[in-house]
Order: C-alpha cells, then sequence, then structure tokens
C-alpha cells in the first residue's frame, strides 16, 4: 500500500524558520565587510521651498567622517537629468535624492554623512545646520479636496443610468467616510549594504520585495552595465509594499560607494520609515439607491485620495464597488490632490483595503435601513460575473464563505437592534463584511537542478518577506519532480537567478509557482529521457506510464533512483529552466479571491473601549498549498485590519508640514493583548483556470473587509456610526 503523502496541502513548518530563529539569517543592514562605512541621512525640516546654504564643517572636523555628500558636491550621476522608471513607479517624475536645492517634503534627505561607524555618522550629522528658503505648503487632503482632478489611471466605464436610478429609488443613501495616510512600519527598517567589489562591480544587499528592479535602477540611474551590478534579498523582515521601489538609501549608499570606492552601508532611523511612500489619505462617497426588497438600484463610489506634487499615484480603491455586488447602473470616480508630501505607495491589498471600507460599511447602512439582515442583503446583491469586465468568474465561493463563516460565528442567534446585546456592563456588538482581491498571474522563469546526489535545488529571483515563499516554493517542487521534500532547496533573493517578478498582490505562488512546477515537469522529461537511454526496462515508458516519488523513478516493476540517473546522464548537473506565463483560458475569466469576515466586538458605555473580541475570516482562495502558512497570513491580515479600524493613523501637524507620531511609540498598532480569538477557515475551491495549481493567494485578500465589519459591529453594539476612520474613543464618546 503506498502511504506516501503529496507535500502540496500539508501544513509544513518554515523551512527558513531554524535560520531565522537562531540569527543565522542575515537582512540587509547585517552583513560584515572589513573597513564597511556607515552612512546617516540629514532630513529636511520643511516641508516646501530651498536650500540657501548647508554648512558641514563641523561634522568634517571630526576624526573618522569621510565625507558629507549634498546637492551642492555630489558625483556627477548622468541619469538624473533623465525620467526613469521602476517596476512599480507611479506617472510622473521619479524622486531623485540630492538632486538639487529644491525641497519638496519635510523629511526629505538633504545631505549624507558617510563616516567610520554608525554613531559616528549619526552624531556628525547632528551638526549639520541647513539654512531654508521656505515657501508656503499644503498638506492637508480635507481643505484641498475641491481641487481634486481625475486621476490618470483608468477608472471602469459608467454602466447604466446611475442619476436616474439613483433618484426613483425606494431607498437611497448618501455617506461619507474617511481613512487616514498609514505608514508601512514593518520590523527590518530599510537599509541597503553596497559591496564594493575590486573590480568596481557592486554587491548590493538590499531591503527589497523585487532583486531585479532594485538591479534595474541602479544600473539605469547610474549607468552600469547589468553585470556590475547584483542585487541579494535572501530574507526580508516584512515589507509590506514598502519594499515595492527602490527606497532613497539604495541610491545613496550606492552614490557614496561609487564615489569613495569603498563599500558603504546605509541605514534608516524608525523615524525616517516615515519619509517615504505610505498609504494615501481617502475622502469617499458612497451612493446606494435600492428597492424596497434591497436589490441594489444604483451605487456610485468617488474616492479622493492624494499624491506628491511629483507623481501622480492612483490606486484601484473604487474598481470593487463595481464588482463586489450585482448592479446594473454604476457610476466609479476616483480623482488626486497634490500636495507638499512623498508619493504614497503600495499597502497591504492596496486600493482594496480602502474601498471596501466606505462599500461594506455603505452595505450595513443600507441592510439596517431596510431592515434587512447584512448576510441576506449581500445574497440578495450575489454577482455571479464581474461586471466590470463582463465576465464569468473562474471560480467564486463567496456564498460559501458567508454561510460556512455565519455559521462558525453563530449569527444566527444576533438580535439585529443596536445596543440590545450585552456582557455585563459590556455593550456587545456583530458585524460583518464580505471582502474581494485580484487574483493575478505574472510572468516567471525558474531552474531545476538536480545533482549526483538526488538533491534538487529550484531558483528564481523573487523574495520571501516573511510570506513562505521558500517553504511553499519547496514544497511545488517536492511535488512536481519527485524528489523528497528533504533533498530539495528552493533559492531566491539574488538578482542573477531566474527573472521574477515583483513579490506583492498575492500572486507569487501564482507566477513564481507555477514556473517553478512547470521547471520540475520539464526536468522529469529529462530524467525519463535518460533513463530510456540507460536502462533497458524504461525502454518505452512515457511520462503518462511514469512515476516520480520519494526520489525514484518507477514503471511497472522497473526502478530507478533520480540520484542514478543524474550521474547517467553524464552533465554535473542535470538541468532546465522554464518561462513560465498565464494561460490564454485565463483571459475569458475574471479571477479572484472572496471573504467574509464577522466580527464580535465588546464596547464599554462608559469609557468608549472597544474589544475586537473574536473573529471568524472564511476565505475562498482556490487550492492552499500550505494550510499553516496560509492560515498565519490571514492571522496577520486580520489584525491589520483591527489595527486600520481602532488604533492606525499617521497623524500630520499641517502648520509644519510634518508627520507627528513617526515612532513606534506613538504610532499606534494592535498588541497581543488587544487581540481576542481569531478563527481562520478555507472554504474548498477548485479552480483549474486560475492556473495549473489552482492556487490565488492569500496575502492580501485577510485585510480586506476587516476594518468595515469591526465598525459594522460597533455600529450594531452602540447604534453610533463612526465614519471617520480610525474609530477612537473619543469619536465614540
Amino acid at each position: 500500500m503506498n502511504t506516501f503523502t503529496l507535500p502540496m496541502g500539508q501544513p509544513l513548518d518554515r523551512v527558513d524558520g531554524p535560520l531565522k530563529v537562531t540569527g543565522q539569517a542575515r537582512y540587509a543592514g547585517e552583513f560584515p565587510e572589513d573597513g564597511l562605512l556607515h552612512g546617516s541621512v540629514v532630513s529636511s525640516r520643511i516641508a516646501s521651498g530651498r536650500v540657501l546654504s548647508i554648512d558641514t564643517s563641523q561634522a568634517l572636523a571630526l576624526q573618522g567622517v569621510v565625507a558629507v555628500i549634498d546637492h551642492t558636491n555630489r558625483p556627477k550621476i548622468a541619469s538624473y537629468d533623465k525620467d526613469y522608471e521602476d517596476a512599480d513607479s507611479a506617472e510622473g517624475s521619479p524622486f531623485r535624492p540630492l538632486y538639487n536645492d529644491r525641497v519638496l517634503y519635510s523629511g526629505q534627505p538633504l545631505a549624507m554623512v558617510v563616516a567610520d561607524n554608525l554613531e559616528l555618522a549619526r552624531y556628525a550629522g547632528s551638526l549639520i545646520t541647513i539654512e531654508y528658503e521656505a515657501e508656503p505648503h499644503q498638506t492637508d487632503l480635507l481643505s484641498l479636496q475641491d481641487e481634486a482632478r481625475p486621476a490618470p489611471a483608468e477608472v471602469p466605464k459608467p454602466r447604466g443610468n446611475f442619476q436616474a436610478e439613483f433618484a426613483g429609488a425606494a431607498m437611497s443613501l448618501d455617506l461619507n467616510y474617511s481613512t487616514p495616510i498609514e505608514h508601512h512600519n514593518p520590523m527590518e527598517p530599510h537599509a541597503s549594504t553596497v559591496l564594493y567589489q575590486a573590480d568596481g562591480s557592486l554587491h548590493i544587499h538590499d531591503k527589497t520585495q523585487g532583486p531585479q528592479n532594485c538591479q534595474s535602477y541602479v544600473q539605469k540611474v547610474f549607468g552600469l552595465q547589468k553585470e556590475q551590478v547584483r542585487i541579494f534579498a535572501a530574507y526580508v523582515g516584512g515589507a509590506f509594499g514598502s519594499g515595492l521601489r527602490p527606497q532613497y538609501q539604495l541610491p545613496l549608499a550606492v552614490m557614496a560607494a561609487l564615489h569613495l570606492k569603498r563599500s558603504v552601508r546605509v541605514t534608516l532611523t524608525r523615524q525616517q520609515m516615515f519619509t517615504f511612500g505610505y498609504r494615501p489619505r481617502t475622502l469617499q462617497r458612497l451612493q446606494l439607491g435600492a428597492a424596497a426588497n434591497g436589490r441594489l438600484l444604483a451605487l456610485a463610489h468617488t474616492a479622493i485620495g492624494q499624491t506628491s506634487r511629483f507623481e501622480d499615484f492612483t490606486e484601484h480603491v473604487v474598481e470593487w464597488s463595481g464588482m463586489l455586488y450585482h448592479c446594473d447602473n454604476v457610476q466609479l470616480t476616483y480623482k488626486l490632490v497634490p500636495l507638499d508630501v512623498f508619493t504614497p505607495l503600495d499597502m497591504r491589498a492596496p486600493g482594496a483595503a480602502l474601498g471596501l471600507i466606505g462599500l461594506e460599511c455603505a452595505m450595513d447602512e443600507l441592510a439596517c435601513a431596510l431592515a434587512i439582515d447584512p448576510v441576506q442583503l449581500r445574497l440578495i446583491n450575489y454577482c455571479e460575473r464581474n461586471q466590470n469586465e463582463d465576465k464569468p468568474y473562474s471560480s467564486k465561493e463567496l456564498r460559501e464563505c458567508y454561510a460556512q463563516g455565519a455559521k462558525r460565528f453563530g449569527w444566527e442567534q444576533r438580535d439585529p437592534e443596536p445596543r440590545s446585546m450585552r456582557q455585563g456592563r459590556q455593550l456587545v456588538g456583530w458585524g460583518m463584511a464580505g471582502g474581494v482581491w485580484e487574483a493575478m498571474q505574472m510572468k516567471a522563469s525558474a531552474k531545476a537542478s538536480l545533482n549526483h546526489q538526488g538533491q534538487l535545488t529550484v531558483s528564481s529571483a523573487t523574495t520571501d518577506i516573511g510570506t513562505g515563499t521558500y517553504t511553499v516554493m519547496t514544497q511545488i517542487a517536492a511535488q512536481a519532480s519527485g524528489v523528497s521534500l528533504k533533498d530539495v532547496t528552493f533559492v531566491l533573493g539574488d538578482s542573477s537567478l531566474p527573472t521574477a517578478p515583483l513579490q506583492g498582490g498575492s500572486f507569487t505562488v501564482s507566477s513564481v509557482g507555477t514556473a517553478v512546477q512547470q521547471a520540475c515537469e520539464a526536468l522529469k522529461e529529462k530524467l525519463l529521457a535518460v533513463a530510456r537511454q540507460t536502462h533497458p526496462a524504461f525502454g518505452g515508458a512515457t511520462l503518462e506510464q511514469a512515476t516520480f516519488e520519494e526520489g525514484q523513478l518507477s514503471c511497472g516493476e522497473a526502478r530507478v533512483s533520480l540520484a542514478e540517473l543524474a550521474r547517467d546522464s553524464g552533465f554535473e548537473n542535470l538541468e532546465v529552466q522554464v518561462d513560465a506565463e498565464p494561460d490564454k483560458k485565463r483571459e475569458a475569466y475574471a479571477t479572484a479571491t472572496h471573504s467574509a469576515v464577522f466580527v464580535e466586538v465588546l464596547v464599554d458605555e462608559d469609557l468608549g473601549t472597544v474589544k475586537v473580541n473574536r473573529v471568524v475570516s472564511a476565505i475562498a482562495a482556490g487550492r492552499v498549498i500550505n494550510p499553516k502558512m496560509a492560515r498565519s497570513q490571514i492571522l496577520g491580515g486580520v489584525v491589520w485590519g483591527i489595527g486600520m479600524a481602532l488604533h492606525e493613523e499617521t497623524q500630520t501637524d499641517h502648520a509644519l508640514g510634518r508627520h507627528m507620531n513617526h515612532s513606534l511609540a506613538e504610532y499606534h498598532i494592535p498588541v497581543n493583548a488587544d487581540i481576542g480569538d481569531i478563527d481562520v477557515l478555507f472554504v474548498e475551491e477548485h479552480d483549474p483556470i486560475v492556473n495549473a495549481l489552482g492556487s490565488k493567494g492569500v496575502g492580501e485578500i485577510g485585510i480586506v473587509g476587516v476594518a468595515a465589519a469591526v465598525a459594522n459591529a460597533i455600529y450594531h453594539a452602540t447604534g453610533k456610526r463612526v465614519r471617520d476612520f480610525p474609530i477612537t474613543l473619543d469619536k465614540l464618546l
């Protein structure tokens, strides 16, 4: 009897776990080098204007300070006078650190001290005196919302006649919501260690979600050949989108290394982590028109977001309102207000995490106005097709998410009347929301290499930002190749490896995973070809007749180890590399992950404090490769969603144009004591169309809808609707 367990679908521990917990995993700012110099960035104190003078004399007088670089003495960089893009760039002209005397935002890097050690570099930076000519600035989206202009990114065209249907609807709601700026704050701050090689080439350890994107950026900006720049990112301590674009510490470190012909490390402080991209503030207007039975007749979603003066950053905030529910009369609008701030940046579930706050809170308000159960209202308006694209879904088990989530939560016991449920002195509230995120796939490449000991190494230039990429790719490779798990190694985080897209958007498993699967399948064909030539028993064997399992190839009674076939091949390693891309059959379908989130809150009637007591998150994401890692992703998303609802907010002093709470002491995020029970369930969903793995990725879907569900639960508990996020106790009281 065959007791072999297939690796995919197993809740394996992280293969990189032991290295991380024993401190052997090195991050971008931890690579040692003899004679390594350290750079410390000096940031602007004004939000708009120009630099009149920079006095660096006191800093340069310190023993051990090697250089101070600013716009007046930086090395000439040819491409600084051209526009260049990176793989995640926004429309416009990207930020160039130390470009000229213009100050574009508060916190902008204006100088960099390079010294023998970090403490000295920081101290020297404090001695630099900068004189400014300040100009009037504007950092408040609220006060300039009337000046919003259409964003360059296309939103789905209007369908039907929204105005007429909205005007004639039995029930119409016109609601406004606002969400604040949020900053990524991963545990590992941004750092770049540039190791200057004897031949003038650069080996760079960078905090990034895309080594090849950084390689291309450095190559273009500094006019280098591709082979002169190699980027490493073997371990990344969280990123959430902050590593999609090269951040300014990278060009500053490269600039110094090339100028001094020395190895240089630049690490940003926690405060400086608030001086680049972030989730933008939004003002949202939802207009819903419905029949008395709850059927949506008209829906408009307008969002105004902020951007910088030099780039038009656009997000998909409103699109979700055109696809999650069936509605034939829809109008979606996204506008931008340029401010004296840095350009925003994609942040976990960019657009959806914000847009679903507006949509799902508005749907709850509609349910209350019509006295229809919130789950029932969503079922009444269930959408079989993505109406934005007018395509059927490749799979959509959202109904099962509602059903299984509600059952696990005990939703049928809910009294719909606000303030009707109590637990001692606490008001109890139950709320829910739906979620959606697109299931994308990008082109990707992978190489599979089998050595004479039967050990398989699979590689691709992706990263692992803590999501479990090392482990999941190892599982996919083991199953697709028939090599036992213990003999499989996955290598990533090196720009010289086969091409991979940025790690983000929940498409790493579907993109890189598909390439890994195809590379291993191609390797099996090569192994079978060797067996046919060298072992008569396999003479006429076809791939369909052959079984690859636990490092063995068998066909009928014949059996041979894959290690022996690798030796028989005559090559040192038997290798194959493939380029994978989305299957053409995807084009006729819309592809998405879906969720239903159920939340219980306890609200202290006297103090206004809110405790999220329990959460049930039901997820439909196709085939789950590693349930343990996928669950962790959803847990993290739920915690973040609770933070969006109750805690997270970058506060700006608009008089100074500067963020005030730029530390982890004052930038509030949930801690363990804030989190109650979180129950994650994966709804079975088969999808042969989305990709050959049938997997959709879960990095983003966990956060989507959570903040709205918390807000809806707070309304149910208190009878008070707060539409300005986060919902802090002062707003509740």
